[in-house]
């Protein structure tokens, strides 16, 4: 195998296929580092198509690190509401005033300093230094993952673990053009190696492709065990006012706007005669019990929102969709 002759068809390919996507711009590499750090941290855990329309937007409202660093809080989030995972868009500012007071307002350009930022870990620090400073690194997502497992034929339990899996990245072998090397690797994954019925009949790689030759594109996965948590929320309502918390009490949601709760015990939850929802959230299946009062709760950081203000409100989709079940009774 030829990891030169990899390269050269994955970047033909990338060449002519390609998305135009807002990111990708030919701009200055002050806005480079910028538009690279605003989109990795949109694309963390977020579609591609889903994440354009709030690129464009946040850039025209906040065009650059010092605007970023110095942005109210409620008009960063409204400018992030619906992305959801809204502590990247609060890490966004922390990274912003971290690389403007010991950075110099410039993106480092190590792993090392890239990873005292709040919010990138392994992946994010290894796309910026391969996108913005055309460092040789192919950056482990998803995508180049599904790849890998298709092309090597990765099945067994331990060939599915990170470690394994970064061990085998030489497989792409390296370029000099790294930047879009590693976006090429990323759009064939997105594009070509799709989960399901991926089109190899226009893949440049497919005759190194061990899962094409056996005709078996199944990917396994390692199973995330998800958790089953059970909960009680406090559901006070005085003159279409309803009291919700800022809220400081759990990891999920940190600092956003959620109804007063309480994790209670399985027993506890089966034998509450109340409305309850199911609500999934991340790795989480959440159990809600929704309990009405007309007593006002004793709660630090206290809102009180009319229901016709929500869609002024920067209110994360969990407490929306508490709202939209309450509603209904």
């Amino acid at each position: 195998m030829n990891n030169k002759n990899i390269s050269n068809k994955i970047l033909y390919w990338y060449d002519n296929n390609k998305r135009n996507l807002p990111w990708r711009k030919k701009v200055n590499q002050k806005q480079r580092e910028y538009y690279t750090l605003i989109s990795e941290f949109m694309l963390q855990q977020t579609q591609v198509k889903t994440v354009i329309p709030y690129f464009k937007n946040f850039i025209k409202k906040i065009p650059d690190l010092k605007t970023l660093s110095k942005i109210d809080d409620k008009i960063l989030l409204k400018q992030w509401e619906g992305l959801g995972y809204y502590s990247r868009a609060q890490n966004l500012k922390k990274t912003a005033i971290k690389i403007i007071n010991e950075f110099n307002g410039s993106l480092p350009n190590t792993i090392e300093d890239l990873k005292t930022l709040p919010g990138v870990g392994d992946y994010t620090s290894s796309a910026i230094m391969s996108i913005v400073f055309n460092e040789k690194i192919v950056p482990l997502d998803g995508n180049v993952e599904r790849i890998l497992k298709r092309t090597l034929y990765l099945k067994k339990k331990y060939e599915l673990s990170k470690e394994f899996l970064k061990s085998k990245i030489n497989f792409f072998g390296l370029s000099n053009r790294a930047g879009d090397y590693s976006q090429a690797i990323m759009e064939i994954g997105a594009l070509v190696c799709k989960p399901k019925s991926p089109l190899c009949n226009v893949c440049p790689i497919k005759k190194y492709c061990l899962a094409y030759k056996k005709n078996d594109f199944e990917i396994n996965k390692l199973i995330k065990k998800t958790k089953t948590k059970f909960f009680e929320a406090i559901i006070y309502e005085k003159k279409n006012n309803y009291l919700l918390v800022k809220n400081d009490k759990f990891k999920f949601l940190k600092n956003m706007p959620i109804f007063p709760m309480t994790e209670v015990k399985e027993k506890k939850y089966k034998y509450l005669k109340s409305q309850k929802i199911s609500i999934k959230l991340s790795n989480m299946n959440m159990k809600i019990a929704l309990i009405n009062t007309s007593n006002l709760p004793k709660v630090k950081n206290k809102i009180l929102l009319k229901r016709n203000s929500l869609q002024s409100q920067i209110i994360p989709s969990f407490t929306k969709k508490i709202f939209s079940t309450i509603s209904k009774y």
